[in-house]
């Protein structure tokens, strides 16, 4: 008889993981809190307006077709990918811009009307990152750390390839321009690190964007996310929403399943957990049981910024308006120290403006936009967000007003919000933060949370939280992890199902 597995959370990388299981010939059954699949993938259906929750950028699709031809099928016989151009448009405070995607040779010409003088040093960035990405990613992304002394056996590469260096250092040593600098070290907020303090391992984003582009699915990132379950239905796997697990339970050093909140008991010779590993070891893990991760040592980790997300529907269009917008406060280094480090919201932001219909005019009405803008703010641990939660609305509006989008205030048809309180509610994210831990070197790798518990040897974790980190390719790159150590774990249950006809 096949072992049985439970996935706990449909974000991207339970997802994935179940589908990975599923084709090793595992029995899976996915269980998910919320009441459709993709964790922080799930969309909100507001008046003819379709808004994305969470991820909204697509590199690496790669990493999705290969969960198609898992089971022989073509990712395009589901649901489309479409590239988008420009990348980003990046809004500086002097009002200047930079337009970032395309051709290399795009990018240059875009950056000589900047600043001609940092020319030659973006190639010299670009070569670098490839250098880096060859090894944090192609080398790295997919394989366990679960091993101390193979932690040791990287060392040479990342001190030769200076990752020592933070994102921010790896920038400025060869871009002069302020803008610029700000604009080609702001990729490890994509995965909740701050430029300043995060190695330059993550500056291996930029290659990867480079190598493969930015994409968007048609009818938003939900439409992939049915697409995936509709994979899952097809290829057998027990899918249950609505469903929340209020404990896993441990006997003799391994999980043994699952109770739910309304007390039912699900067994599982196997459990991997989608959710924050700091929330499920605190919430869902008996402390009797945890000799590694404690209590007291989750409370001393660092944790990622939270997020304030605001969703709106405009009854016109803002057709100069691309789809993805950087919009940069007038301080850089201040403003993330603040974050990260327990300050003050405060008024000067950097903002993250999404217009899914310049790709996808129907993911709204005819003649109206959709958008979501989303504000890095200090996570739950700074102080109570009620206090600041209309404050930080209102200047959004006042930043989008003031520059890309004038008068909108006038032109909302649709309004409502996320902040840090929801991310902590919905998701069960500790502390509210929008990526889990911080992607610090002393959280990275084999310091991060094992993708194998390392009390329990049958209870697995994917997604932001663990190896390799937060981001799609992160959590996706994870789910190939857990698939490395159920074939490790057990080789002679773990055999591959026929491809159905």
């Amino acid at each position: 008889m096949s072992e049985h597995v439970i996935v706990v959370g449909s974000g991207f990388g339970g997802l994935a993981s179940a589908l990975r299981a599923r084709k090793l010939g595992f029995d899976v059954t996915v269980i998910e809190r919320l009441e459709q699949l993709g964790g922080r993938a799930q969309t909100f259906n507001r008046d003819g307006f379709v808004f994305d929750a969470g991820p909204t950028v697509i590199t690496a699709p790669f990493l999705f077709d290969e969960l198609f031809e898992l089971f022989d099928r073509h990712i395009e016989d589901y649901v489309e990918i479409l590239p988008v151009s420009p990348w980003y448009r990046y809004e500086f405070n002097d009002g200047s811009h930079l337009n970032y995607g395309g051709t290399v040779e795009d990018t240059l010409k875009e950056i000589e009307r900047i600043n001609p003088e940092d020319v030659e040093g973006y190639k010299k960035l670009l070569a670098h990152s490839e250098q880096i990405f060859d090894v944090g990613f192609s080398q790295l992304a997919h394989v366990p750390f679960n091993k101390f002394w193979f932690m040791l056996k990287q060392v040479p590469d990342l001190i030769r390839l200076g990752c020592y260096r933070t994102v921010w250092q790896f920038t400025k040593r060869y871009l002069k321009d302020e803008r610029l600098r700000r604009a080609f070290s702001i990729q490890p907020l994509l995965v909740g690190g701050n430029p300043f303090s995060t190695t330059s391992i993550y500056s291996l984003i930029h290659y990867l964007e480079r190598r493969w582009g930015v994409h968007f699915p048609r009818g938003g990132t939900g439409a992939l996310v049915q697409a995936l379950g509709k994979l899952m239905t097809e290829q057998g796997i027990d899918i249950r929403l609505g469903q929340s697990v209020a404990q896993i339970q441990i006997a003799d050093g391994r999980a043994t399943g699952v109770t739910l909140e309304d007390g039912t008991f699900l067994a599982a010779d196997r459990v991997i957990c989608n959710g924050d590993p700091a929330y499920t070891y605190k919430n869902l893990i008996a402390s009797t049981y945890r000799k590694t991760w404690t209590d007291r040592r989750i409370d001393r980790l660092k944790y990622s910024m939270g997020l304030y997300v605001l969703y709106f529907g405009t009854d016109r269009t803002y057709d100069d308006v691309e789809h993805h917008t950087i919009i940069f406060g007038d301080t850089y280094q201040e403003l993330l120290q603040r974050i990260f480090d327990g300050g003050e919201v405060g008024n000067d932001l950097s903002l993250y403006l999404h217009r899914p219909t310049a790709t996808d005019p129907a993911l709204a009405p005819d003649g109206k936009d959709a958008f979501y803008v989303l504000a890095p703010v200090p996570n739950l641990q700074r102080g109570d967000w009620a206090d600041v939660k209309h404050q930080v609305k209102e200047r959004v509006l006042d930043i989008l007003e003031s520059g890309v989008l004038p008068g909108v205030r006038n032109h909302l048809e649709v309004c409502f919000d996320f902040d840090p309180t929801d991310f902590a509610q919905q998701y069960q994210s500790q502390w509210g933060a929008g990526f889990s831990i911080a992607p610090i070197f002393a959280q990275s790798a084999f310091f991060r949370f094992h993708n194998r518990a390392e009390d329990f040897d049958n209870l697995y974790f994917v997604g932001a939280g663990t190896h390799p980190g937060a981001g799609v390719p992160g959590v996706l790159s994870s789910a190939k992890v857990i698939e490395h150590l159920l074939l490790e774990d057990c080789p002679a249950t773990s055999q591959a199902l026929p491809c159905p006809n």
